[in-house]
């Protein structure tokens, strides 16, 4: 009988799915895995955050490894795993090497969570109040970025734009990617789900320390929230997510009805009792967790074009009766006149709010979303064949990634030397 596929999985962060949808998304990639009848490992040189799950009480292995530090080396040659997933490019870029020196047979997946090199140049436009060119394109971390892609033997891609970008603009060959969406648990989809009259205020979800997340608090906080407050003077907003800093808390504001709630422990229950989900987001990539969890509560949602992107908005073929292109609303975010941007963005969560024949046609429009793009039962299964076709012809395929193993090959040259120079200099004299 053949043994067990081993699966080890280095993380950025320890997983906490109750405070991301990067988590979320790796409690998914793990279940997967588990469901194959694999065998994990999770490894990783990250502090353990206050909300991070117990990977133990799941049945998989949990390490803590170290930077730049041969204590790795030792680890990964006693482990020897078939399949090595990277969560983020930094984390290739650390261990990619030791892996290819130690372990060179192991299957190499890089899980991008979103194209960080694109949430940065969008960020870096917005503080210039200026659209994206293609100097943004070929910056320095996407030069990175797109490397440790081609370094992998397949690289995990969240947003059907960030899929065609790096097939059209950084001609990334289709055979080292895969458009991995989330994959949500749909069976008892409508299940316990609150109509319109059970449902009060706003809300707003987000991990505190993701930037987009604050600058969308802020651009409520200053300029939206008191334009829909104007028109509803009894709405409420509740602002919720992990690790609010203290310039947050400060935010909070009982006669304005901005009310910041920190960390929610069920993120469905407060989500599920909310009327309406603001989600104005100027900046950012990847695919966003707050719209899709809205979409499972049957929440409407109010955000921008930056929040629908790659979310399978410009193929969404869903007809109804109100022509709804959004379960609520998508507003087109203009950089030049945020002004505009903002009072639409306002307009259409009054509006929404108030109306109930839409708010209930986006409810039904919300969960035929999810079936389309999101349903685990087909998604699952299509990773899982992808790993195990390249397990069974995993040199031919390297074999037609000439640009991969060039940059394989530089990398030990650049990355290993830094690292042990950075272990001898750490040394105790």
């Amino acid at each position: 009988m053949n043994k067990p596929i081993h699966v080890l999985v280095l993380g950025y962060v320890w997983p906490e799915p109750n405070s991301s949808a990067a988590g979320k998304h790796m409690l998914s990639l793990l279940n997967t895995f588990q469901q194959a009848g694999w065998h994990i490992t999770f490894a990783s040189p990250a502090v353990q955050g206050d909300h991070k799950i117990d990977l133990t009480a799941m049945g998989i292995s949990e390490h803590t490894i170290a930077l730049n530090c041969s204590s790795f080396d030792v680890f990964i040659q006693q482990l020897q795993p078939d399949i090595v997933l990277f969560d983020r490019f930094m984390l290739e870029e650390q261990f990619g090497w030791r892996v290819a020196q130690h372990c060179p047979n192991a299957l190499r997946i890089l899980d991008t969570e979103d194209l960080h090199s694109l949430r940065n140049a969008r960020h870096q436009a917005l503080k210039q109040e200026r659209e994206l060119n293609t100097t943004d394109f070929n910056s320095e971390l996407a030069k990175r970025e797109v490397a440790a892609i081609f370094r992998c033997d397949l690289a995990l891609i969240i947003s059907d734009f960030e899929y065609r970008l790096l097939q059209e603009h950084y001609q990334v060959p289709a055979r080292l990617l895969l458009h991995l969406p989330f994959m949500l648990a749909l069976s008892h989809l409508t299940e316990n789900v609150l109509p319109y009259d059970q449902r009060q205020h706003f809300i707003c979800m987000g991990n505190f320390r993701h930037e987009p997340n604050w600058d969308a608090v802020l651009w409520l906080k200053n300029t939206i929230w008191p334009l829909i407050r104007k028109n509803l003077p009894q709405a409420e907003l509740h602002v919720y997510g992990a690790y609010p800093p203290p310039k947050a808390t400060q935010l909070h504001n009982i006669k304005q009805g901005f009310l910041i709630k920190g960390w929610a422990q069920d993120a469905e229950q407060v989500m599920k009792h909310a009327k309406v989900c603001l989600a104005p987001l100027r900046f950012g990539a990847g695919i966003k967790g707050k719209l899709s969890e809205a979409m499972l509560c049957g929440t409407p949602s109010v955000t921008t074009t930056i929040g629908t992107e790659g979310m399978g908005h410009a193929s969404q073929k869903t007809i109804n009766p109100l022509g709804l292109q959004w379960p609520g609303a998508s507003i087109d975010f203009d950089v030049a006149r945020q002004d505009k941007t903002a009072r639409a963005f306002a307009e259409a969560a009054v509006a929404l709010f108030q109306d109930q024949k839409r708010w209930q046609a986006c409810q039904r429009l919300g969960f035929s979303w999810l079936e389309q793009h999101f349903d685990q039962r087909q998604i699952s299964p299509s990773l899982l064949a992808r790993i195990n076709e390249l397990l069974l012809n995993l040199n031919k395929h390297r074999g037609h990634n000439f640009i991969g193993q060039m940059l394989q090959h530089h990398q030990f040259k650049s990355t290993q030397y830094m690292a042990q120079w950075i272990e001898a200099k750490n040394k105790p004299r």
